[in-house]
């Protein structure tokens, strides 16, 4: 039942996006899925910390450009405490998703914000609508796909047992925040305003916050957008002069999201290459695909060749930190 559910999610949330003509529509069909993959049963606190999350680092952003903008110093120090206040919230598993979503978006909004030609408050609009529409469309997805019923002990804790290690918290708090600062300085300075692929995926790599999880997730990250760019060009090559067909596309788009969607409902290292393949498979497919004027043919190519040079650099980026840190902040025991 969470293949069908996360498979319905998705296409629906696209749907959605194309009657309503939305240019981000792509995040209409993501958002769904960053819930339903995480939860068996309805969790109205996953989708308050994603819509919540979403809504107040736009407004941050939105604040941040609009009155900052002009002090370059005092906006990057603005930045700064923002970014910082994602990391930390990232470090909490209650907070993770407000954390994660906010630093993504945040780092996406404040790139674009930039430059002149983007219009923020579409952007926002459109992203405030994507989320609060994914809270009913997982309510249905949970009500057409219930999962199974099934006794479940409550898992013992032993308090004993429990120890926080306020240093490797704080290593993995100070690695997310200055790897995200290094890449908003370098989007700052950079003209890379068609680099929202790469972006993304700096953070991506980064979500796990350590050097071990973010290595595994770059590996992950490039296989995944492999298999996804090559559905792409599968739907796009396959449907040819067909594809400004509106119900054709979403049907195509539906039967390789199966795909994907299953691998995701089995969790572990497969749902998370399926992930970064239906994110590969549907970003070009929304932004790049202009219905009788531009196919995604090369956004494709472009998006993958992006994506590998972002997460290669990201890696050695996150590397390079993680043993300054490892150097700057010790534990007691490892002063000597």
């Amino acid at each position: 039942m969470k293949t069908m559910r996360i498979w319905f999610g998705c296409v629906l949330g696209l749907a959605i996006s194309m009657i309503f003509g939305w240019s981000y529509g792509f995040f209409a069909a993501l958002l769904p899925i960053m819930v339903l993959m995480k939860a068996e049963r309805w969790n109205l606190s996953l989708l308050v910390q994603l819509i919540f999350g979403i809504i107040w680092v736009t407004v941050q952003v939105t604040f941040i450009s609009g009155f900052l903008q002009p002090y370059p110093v005092l906006m990057t120090i603005a930045v700064g405490i923002m970014l910082l206040a994602k990391c930390k919230a990232m470090i909490n598993p209650k907070t993770y998703l407000f954390g994660f979503s906010g630093l993504l978006v945040g780092s996406i909004a404040l790139n674009f914000a930039s430059y002149t030609g983007f219009d923020l408050e579409e952007f926002n609009i459109t992203l405030w609508m994507s989320g609060l529409i994914t809270a009913p469309i997982c309510a249905l997805a949970y009500f057409l796909f219930p999962e199974p019923e099934t006794e479940q002990t409550a898992p013992s804790i032993n308090n004993d047992t429990q120890r926080v290690d306020h240093i490797g918290m704080l290593r993995q708090t100070a690695l997310g925040w200055l790897v995200a600062m290094v890449a908003f300085l370098l989007f700052q300075f950079g003209d890379l305003n068609d680099s929202l692929s790469a972006q993304a995926s700096i953070f991506i790599v980064l979500a796990p916050m350590t050097l071990i999880g973010s290595m595994a997730v770059a590996k992950i990250r490039i296989t995944g957008t492999f298999l996804g760019c090559l559905a792409g060009m599968i739907i796009q090559l396959g449907l040819y002069s067909w594809v400004n067909n509106g119900i054709l596309f979403l049907m195509a788009y539906a039967i390789a999201a199966g795909f994907f969607c299953h691998w995701i409902a089995q969790g572990t290292i497969k749902s998370s290459i399926a992930f970064s393949a239906m994110s590969a498979l549907t970003v070009p497919l929304t932004t790049s695909l202009i219905p009788e004027q531009k196919d995604a043919f090369f956004s494709i190519l472009y998006r993958f060749s992006s994506i590998f040079v972002a997460v290669v650099a990201t890696s050695i980026v996150i590397w390079i930190t993680h043993h300054f840190l490892i150097r700057v902040i010790k534990a007691p025991n490892e002063q000597f």
